[in-house]
């Protein structure tokens, strides 16, 4: 989780509430007004053809793609969205991740 989240995409880990450090909870950084991420170990992974994702917003779509191939990670395109370009991988455990670009409005 670590190595890819904070190693490949280069997320911020923030340290998790004592509250709940007996979770083995992990907690990143995923936006600049309190946008994170958690994870939690679950032996059954999930189900990676599902529809259910999250999506990144990120400056150079195609320098990330090149940084996730570099790293293994392998990368697909599915349907366009207009002046939205984006693409999809998933990471070691099976959560599909949406990269995206937004350019402007995705109505026109």
């Amino acid at each position: 989780m670590r190595a890819f989240y904070g190693g490949i995409l280069g997320l911020v880990e923030k340290p998790v509430p004592a509250s709940l450090a007996d979770q083995e909870l992990i907690w990143f950084e995923a936006g600049p007004v309190e946008l994170e991420l958690h994870f939690l170990p679950d032996p059954v992974p999930p189900d990676s053809a599902a529809e259910r994702h999250f999506c990144l917003e990120v400056d150079d779509l195609e320098g990330w793609r090149r940084r996730l191939e570099a790293a293994g990670v392998e990368t697909s395109d599915q349907t366009p969205i207009p002046n939205r370009p984006r693409f999809f991988c998933l990471d070691p455990f099976g959560n599909l991740i949406e990269l995206t670009t937004i350019l402007g409005d995705y109505r026109t």
